[in-house]
């Protein structure tokens, strides 16, 4: 299959899949858990297929950039789906926790209620959508897919908490539609055109009088993002929303964050930075201050978690707040550095999530808040007693998940010698860098700023794993040994293995996030491989037949 064809199988799979598991009925499990792996496996090879496409030996730096022109019109008329190295990056990343998610499910969350894996293939449909879109208005249609498949994997199981949690994330999603709508249309308005290509090039030609409505447009449009993104202060509803979804839901959940974080890295250049607009670095400076007061509400809420579930929440806005504030610094080798660092956060949240749910399995709700409140003020630590048996044997159950737990805390807080590390130091030693700030060789203030929340929020990260690890393996109130199935802990180690596997591949993986994030503020291969995509020749019959 040509790759002009082959752009649109991460779209084409799951909506047919998606589809097809609605003719079963729901009692027929074990083979809808089985196409829809099947599926997921499908999405993976085409996933890989693609990157190797676009980062192909031979090719230029800027990469290759695939255009499929639907219905065969000329762009920018056309609606266009547009591969190019980062959306090629962000579709593996997607098969790859798509996965183990559907594993760990197969255990016993798709008995929880209907529909399960046909909500998660349209999940899968409208995440791979919003990557591959290149223009505004599918960009839209593909997010609402997205968000109408993930409410009904929200409230799977019911619950009370559940549902209060999912109609705060029903509402604040809904509202970010809105905006998106109203930017969308601004836009529009101003330029006549929503192709991501065309755009970039009406916009340094848009009148002055214009200037301030194309602005306003964008700013809405960036404020619809950045609440899927989780952008303090528009973050309250997520860790509560994350806490509640079912574990592997909220596995999958963490790319979706991801998906704010790319819109705004895909945009921001191709609009703002890269085109000789007069609005060059339009937004970066509330990027970074909005970047960096989300790792600050994150870091608090994360030592001040008590429950795992809410640890992991804050956790998410960790990781998105430092993504914001890389892209506000507008350095091509931190933006590198913090592409690395957004595959490998998305991977141990994801783990961590999972995890949770099989810790929390064995442990009581009334011997927690127990065991905060003894270790609040204390209590208990005067009447042990010291003729009890030294070295009990920690059952294997226990064991496997506490190194688990302990290797997602490394690689949350970025300690070494894992990927998550390397990622900070990554972007640690581009900000402190001062070639090519343009400022005289002096390191920003910003850049001060940058490097000390990094490193606050490592340790912040630890301290309370660490704490939350000692309670659950070490002083349980309530010894109970959680029931594990294979298909569960799986997954979990399928995505700690591939964390491994990245730190010991950084070196090519770092080499292929420097080409995509010179290509992302640099964006004329994109521009011109859009705008000059050549159309299908029709056949024409031969003479006289």
């Amino acid at each position: 299959m040509a790759p002009e064809h082959l752009i649109i199988a991460p779209i084409i799979i799951p909506l047919v899949a998606g589809a097809l598991l609605l003719l079963f009925d729901d009692r027929e499990r074990r083979l809808k858990a089985t196409i829809s792996m099947l599926t997921a496996v499908a999405l993976l090879v085409v996933s890989i297929a693609l990157l190797r496409i676009t980062h192909a030996d031979g090719v230029a730096d800027d990469g290759r950039v695939v255009v499929y022109l639907l219905g065969n019109w000329p762009p920018p008329f056309a609606i266009v789906l547009v591969l190019d190295r980062l959306s090629a990056m962000m579709l593996v990343l997607t098969a790859v926790i798509s996965l183990p998610s559907l594993l760990f499910a197969a255990g016993r969350w798709n008995k929880a209620g209907p529909h399960y894996h046909t909500l998660f293939l349209f999940l899968l449909m409208g995440l791979n959508g919003a990557f591959l879109t290149g223009d505004l208005f599918n960009l839209f249609v593909f997010f609402e897919v997205m968000l109408a498949a993930s409410y009904g994997l929200m409230l799977h199981g019911s619950g009370t908490q559940r549902v209060r949690a999912g109609l705060h994330y029903i509402a604040m999603n809904l509202l970010a539609a809105l905006l998106f709508l109203i930017g969308v249309a601004m836009i529009y308005g101003v330029t006549g055109t929503l192709n991501m290509a065309d755009l970039s090039l009406r916009i340094p030609h848009v009148a002055p009088e214009n200037q301030m409505l194309l602005e306003a447009g964008a700013a809405i449009l960036g404020i619809a993002f950045l609440i899927k993104a989780g952008m303090w202060p528009l973050a309250f509803w997520l860790p509560t929303a994350y806490t509640a979804a079912p574990a592997p839901v909220a596995a999958i959940f963490a790319i979706m964050t991801k998906v704010g974080v790319y819109v705004i890295l895909r945009l921001s250049p191709l609009f703002f930075d890269g085109t000789g607009s007069s609005v060059s670095g339009f937004g970066a400076n509330f990027l970074f201050v909005g970047g960096m007061a989300t790792i600050v509400f994150g870091t608090i809420g994360v030592l001040a978690s008590q429950a795992l579930g809410r640890l992991a929440g804050f956790s998410v806005l960790v990781s998105s707040g430092t993504l914001l504030a890389a892209m506000g610094l507008l350095q091509v080798d931190v933006t590198a550095g913090a592409l690395y660092y957004l595959a490998s956060s998305t991977l141990a949240v994801s783990a961590l999530f999972l995890l949770i749910e099989l810790v929390e399995r064995g442990q009581d709700a009334v011997a927690n808040v127990l065991a905060v409140t003894m270790e609040a003020f204390g209590e208990g630590e005067e009447d042990e007693e010291f003729d009890e048996e030294v070295g009990v044997a920690i059952p294997g159950t226990l064991a496997l998940l506490g190194i688990s737990f302990a290797v997602c805390g490394i690689l949350v807080a970025g300690f070494p010698p894992l990927s998550g590390f390397v990622a900070k130091f990554v972007m640690l030693t581009a900000a402190l860098n001062p070639v090519g700030m343009g400022n005289g060789g002096e390191i920003s203030s910003m850049a001060w700023w940058f490097s000390a929340m990094l490193i606050i929020s490592g340790f912040a990260a630890m301290i309370s794993i660490s704490r939350a690890g000692i309670r659950a393996f070490w002083a349980p109130v309530e010894e109970n040994v959680p029931r594990v199935l294979l298909v569960e802990i799986i997954p979990v180690g399928v995505l700690l293995a591939l964390t491994l596997a990245i730190t010991i591949q950084a070196g090519p993986i770092m080499r292929f996030m420097e080409a995509t994030a010179a290509s992302l503020h640099d964006p004329r291969s994109y521009v011109e491989g859009v705008m000059q995509a050549p159309r299908v020749e029709r056949a024409t019959p031969e003479a006289g037949q």
